[in-house]
């Protein structure tokens, strides 16, 4: 039972902490489809920070900005679940891409810069962006890395495991030391955007206002490190 003081705190927390939400909610953008609305994602967001005011407790040993933002996070994860996460023919393009990359690398011997992916892909320069664009939530390791047999089976032949789960992967030391090395050899703007979004916690907005380029300038870097990263660690796979 809440006093009436508690129960006053409480509800000045969804006030005090809805910027939390709008925060965590456009961080989170880069990592969704681009058929995703922000509205949606803060709306779902809302959510889990009036369930996190309702179960929050002292004695959990957690400040409750730190539960909520779990709350947060969780509440948002939960209601994309029941969505496409990214559309078969986005991933499909994405999959042409790191093939591109891979093939330019082998050939090069270095990053290919975007003219020279374009014109492997067989497009133009503004419409391989405009596919990038599309694709943002690409990810980096999807479940069927861990499970499909064949070419795109790599991680599971990376890992070492015989039946890798997602949370192994993550953890295996030669996947952490290969993804480290890939992230050093991405193009310097990449490396950036990488470092900005995932160690700084930075938005693409703001990372844009860092860069001195547009929201979706950022969101095309992203998701064209994301395709460099999976080309790079198959080839070490």
């Amino acid at each position: 039972m809440y006093t009436a003081a508690g129960q006053l705190q409480r509800n000045g927390w969804v006030e005090e902490y809805a910027p939390l939400v709008k925060r965590i909610a456009h961080h989170m953008m880069a990592k969704l489809p681009a058929s995703v609305e922000v509205d949606d994602i803060v709306q779902a967001g809302m959510m889990g920070l009036l369930d996190a005011v309702n179960r929050y407790e002292d004695t959990q040993g957690a400040q409750f900005e730190t539960y909520a933002a779990q709350r947060i996070r969780g509440a948002i994860l939960d209601e994309l679940r029941a969505a496409d996460w990214l559309p078969r023919g986005v991933r499909k393009n994405m999959r042409r891409i790191e093939k591109a990359v891979h093939t330019l690398q082998q050939k090069l011997g270095r990053a290919p810069g975007e003219q020279e992916l374009a014109d492997e892909l067989g497009m133009p320069l503004g419409e391989y962006q405009k596919m990038l664009q599309d694709a943002r939530g690409h990810q980096l390791l999807y479940y069927e890395d861990l499970t499909d047999t064949g070419e795109d089976g790599f991680f599971e032949r990376h890992s070492g495991h015989a039946h890798p789960s997602a949370l192994d992967e993550l953890l295996d030391e030669n996947m952490r030391a290969s993804l480290v090395g890939a992230i050093d050899d991405l193009p310097e703007r990449e490396k950036l955007v990488m470092g900005l979004y995932y160690e700084q916690e930075m938005n693409l907005r703001e990372i844009g206002e860092v860069l001195g380029v547009t929201e979706s300038r950022v969101c095309q870097l992203h998701t064209q490190a994301i395709a460099r990263l999976r080309a790079m660690l198959r080839d070490k796979a």
